[in-house]
């Protein structure tokens, strides 16, 4: 088959009927995306995508992953990390095609076995989290997605880029060799912060307060961080004792820390660090309060 004219719409496929491949073609579906096909290793929860998709599509049928790509102009292969090289050696490619994965880390020679067939390739991967599909839907608007191509062509990167702006999202273009790197910036802004929340219940824990009522009390200081963050940038949201340059706060944070052992203490100064970071930046300290919040972050006690 030739490659689609510029003007048509794309046939689009999905393998792979988890969180990721759910939201994102139930998305492509509700704004008119031409989905015509999707797979998994579970028939049942291909059929089950199918069925959603066909109230807004009656086309869409639950194929085999071959039949799948066979069907499809665009075929997006939303399965774990590690098995994308694997599925793509296995699918039936063909010329003027194009091969997408939508993972963040894995760098786009898992599509190798596309690209030696002649279809393009290319990385589509939504900057938000799929925990709850149904939600993840509808949070894509507003999200932004990285794209990057297998080889330089703007037409096809235009059209991507089309996509994404009919799902209501910002496209990011990534240079190669960039998705490890990038990824890993990206879980410090979404999974990391389950673990700092999870530091604070701890510490909680231990000194007597009820974990259960960690998060109740915390969420909301959160998303007052969050939401000052997107109004003012980093610096200029930051707030606390650093950002006052108050040793005497700071200088009992760490006593206390120190005191219940394990690596609290070591886990604060290197936060500290980077708020002192932050602080510089925004010009919020002298220098001679900088030096001497550095000094005090820096020695142990």
């Amino acid at each position: 088959m030739t490659s689609l004219q510029p003007s048509a719409q794309p046939r689009l496929a999905f393998i792979g009927a988890g969180r990721l491949g759910t939201a994102l073609a139930r998305a492509c579906a509700a704004r008119g995306e031409a989905v015509v096909a999707v797979a998994s290793r579970s028939q049942a929860a291909a059929e089950q995508l199918a069925a959603q998709l066909t109230v807004k599509l009656p086309a869409c049928r639950a194929l085999s992953p071959a039949q799948a790509v066979q069907a499809a102009d665009w075929v997006f292969l939303t399965v774990s990390d590690d098995a994308i090289a694997s599925l793509a050696e296995s699918l039936p490619w063909r010329p003027g095609q194009l091969a997408l994965h939508c993972s963040g880390a894995t760098e786009l020679s898992a599509l190798a076995a596309a690209a030696r067939a002649g279809a393009q390739t290319a990385g589509f991967h939504p900057l938000q989290i799929f925990s709850d599909p149904e939600q993840a839907e509808y949070l894509l608007a507003g999200s932004t997605v990285a794209i990057e191509l297998g080889a330089a062509d703007a037409a096809l990167q235009q059209r991507l880029h089309g996509l994404a702006q009919v799902l209501g999202m910002q496209p990011l273009q990534l240079p190669p060799g960039s998705r490890a790197a990038y990824h890993a910036a990206a879980n410090f802004s979404a999974s990391f912060l389950l673990s700092l929340l999870e530091e604070a219940a701890q510490l909680w824990a231990q000194v007597g307060l009820p974990e259960s009522a960690a998060l109740p009390a915390l969420l909301p200081l959160a998303r007052g961080t969050l939401a000052a963050a997107q109004a003012r940038g980093l610096a200029g949201a930051l707030s606390g004792p650093i950002a006052r340059g108050d040793l005497g706060v700071v200088a009992a944070h760490l006593q206390a820390l120190d005191a219940l052992g394990g690596s609290h203490g070591t886990f604060y100064r290197e936060l500290a660090q980077r708020q002192l970071h932050l602080a510089a930046l925004g010009a919020r300290l002298d220098e001679d309060r900088l030096q001497a919040l550095q000094a005090l972050i820096a020695s142990p006690t």
